[in-house]
């Protein structure tokens, strides 16, 4: 994450802290020669002061860098920082990659659903908006953590523990942070937790990829914290975190999407959580289906998700209603989600 900062720094946060907290005398760095003039044009070893966070490449400092009376390397201005680079790039990736699904990928006949909800995609927008800056206090300090250098991030290919490990810590994130939030996820079942923390996110019986960051902010939290710790226990390299990172929010899209592309063994794709979605207390993996199959909690998706033609039938939506507010039920006892006449008045004309 201390490239991100880097960056971020570079581009648009030291002007952003030379302006919301300006120095009263400017920080120029020990190292910048004893005559240079005040104008910064002049002072050609100002950029040597601050130290990139790789070798692959250089960002030159502006004089908005040392304008603030936070310094780049205090410690509060990089919290702050961080919180607000993981809570708005967190929303500008959850805009970008929902919207482009919806638009292009999300089958609109969904809105015809008997339990599409009411205004469903304003309320998971909504429900978003609340969640992510909650989210995101929770989420900086290990950020902060890893970029004051207690984590095993490293930056060269040569710095990792042997050669063949940089290919190697992909499959390894992906099963430690699959076995976690397993676990995670299947607990936020429990029925102390559940309607407290989880209902939430099971608001959506057909979800929209709007509804993937659509959480109670602690249940999003808790469903994170096994990508936080990862680094902090394996060695993983900088850039490869940046790239897990918008991975996995990408991810967390492509399995709300309702596009059932592939009917895999392994992969616990849009499919199979549309089967949690619908009837709770099946598929709890994030990225495969082995942890369910090995914990019991398995769920093979009907056969009907794979063909559009009866996926969208009447038959097939009926059959679900049904099994699903019988299990609705003994999850959760009423049902208080609004479903509105639109979606009925909808199903009528389509059907």
């Amino acid at each position: 994450m201390d490239i991100v900062l880097q960056v971020s720094d570079t581009f648009l946060f030291d002007r952003f802290w030379s302006t919301v907290y300006p120095t009263s005398t400017l920080n120029y760095p020990k190292n910048a020669v004893k005559d240079a003039t005040t104008t910064f044009s002049s002072m050609r070893e100002l950029p040597t002061a601050i130290h990139s966070s790789t070798q692959f490449f250089q960002l030159a400092p502006s004089r908005y860098a040392y304008m603030s009376e936070w310094p780049r390397d205090n410690i509060w201005r990089q919290f702050c920082t961080l919180y607000l680079i993981t809570w708005l790039f967190g929303l500008v990736l959850y805009f970008v990659f929902a919207s482009l699904s919806y638009i292009f990928i999300f089958d609109h006949a969904t809105f015809t659903h008997p339990k599409y909800l009411k205004n469903q995609v304003r309320l998971e927008i909504r429900q978003t908006m609340i969640s992510m800056p909650l989210m995101a206090i929770f989420t900086a300090p290990f950020f902060l953590l890893e970029v004051r250098g207690y984590g095993k991030l490293y930056d060269a290919p040569s710095d990792a523990p042997f050669a063949l490990y940089n290919f190697l810590q992909f499959p390894l994130f992906i099963a430690f942070t699959d076995l976690c939030i397993y676990w995670i996820h299947r607990a936020l079942h429990h029925p102390k937790i559940y309607k407290t923390l989880h209902k939430p996110h099971h608001k959506w019986i057909m979800p929209t990829p709007y509804a993937s960051h659509a959480f109670h902010p602690m249940d999003g939290f808790a469903q994170s914290v096994p990508y936080h710790v990862f680094p902090f226990i394996f060695p993983l390299q900088k850039f490869a975190y940046v790239a897990l990172f918008a991975f996995i929010n990408f991810w967390t899209i492509f399995i709300h999407d309702g596009e059932y592309v592939a009917n895999s063994y392994l992969i616990n794709g849009a499919a199979c959580h549309t089967m949690h979605h619908l009837y709770f207390n099946y598929n709890y993996g994030q990225f495969t289906t082995l942890w369910d199959r090995l914990g019991g909690s398995y769920r093979q998706p009907n056969d009907e998700l794979f063909s559009r033609e009866s996926k969208m039938s009447k038959v097939e939506w009926d059959r679900q209603t049904k099994e699903m507010e019988k299990l609705q039920k003994e999850v959760e006892g009423d049902d208080d989600r609004d479903y509105g006449q639109e979606s009925r008045r909808l199903q009528k004309k389509v059907m």
